[in-house]
């Protein structure tokens, strides 16, 4: 995720992509620069050198994309889990990201917390945007793919459908199998 995400160089290999990407950490309180949304938002678009007079529209859009209008002026360090997340998308999405990178967006989220983040996933894929998962907590996000990636020891070891892999043993992989001794299906897994 790193290198797609630019932040780190390829040992070997290149990776390209036709769209700028944006990564969202597993603890967002690291990328949360800015006292408020507002001004947490604004950061990068100042540093790309985005024109003052823009700056106030982009971060508006960003907030009401990510439904953090309400809490735009709110302390940021304030805000909930899920909000906090957000705000992160929010921070790449107002530097124009198309392909989203999220790590472990479930960490340490509660019910409500991941309900909210798949939220927003839907919306952004509903937006055109690349969302690019990357979980342990497949019981979360499944239902919302439409490509499934296995990497095992370093190796991509899967490459299919959400259904594919729910066929495939996937302890084989390390991987707990969401649907495993259940009567449940894919679509039982939306949060």
């Amino acid at each position: 995720m790193s290198i797609i995400a630019g932040l780190e160089e390829p040992t070997s290999g290149n990776v390209k992509t036709n769209a700028r990407v944006g990564l969202v950490f597993q603890e967002p309180d690291t990328q949360i620069l800015g006292e408020t949304p507002r001004e947490d938002i604004a950061f990068g678009p100042k540093n790309m050198g985005a024109k003052k007079k823009d700056i106030s529209a982009i971060v508006d859009t960003a907030l009401l994309e990510t439904g953090l209008e309400q809490r735009a002026d709110f302390p940021a360090r304030s805000l909930s889990g899920g909000e906090k997340r957000r705000l992160a998308t929010a921070g790449v999405l107002a530097m124009t990201a198309e392909i989203i990178i999220f790590d472990e967006p479930y960490a340490n989220m509660d019910f409500p917390g991941v309900v909210q983040v798949n939220s927003l996933f839907k919306k952004l894929i509903a937006d055109g945007k690349t969302v690019l998962i990357l979980t342990h907590e497949l019981e979360k996000c499944l239902a919302l793919a439409n490509r499934f990636i296995v990497l095992f020891k370093g190796k991509k070891v899967f490459d299919g459908s959400p259904s594919e892999a729910l066929s495939c043993n996937l302890e084989t992989w390390g991987i707990h199998h969401p649907l495993r001794k259940t009567e449940r299906e894919l679509g039982d897994l939306l949060w």
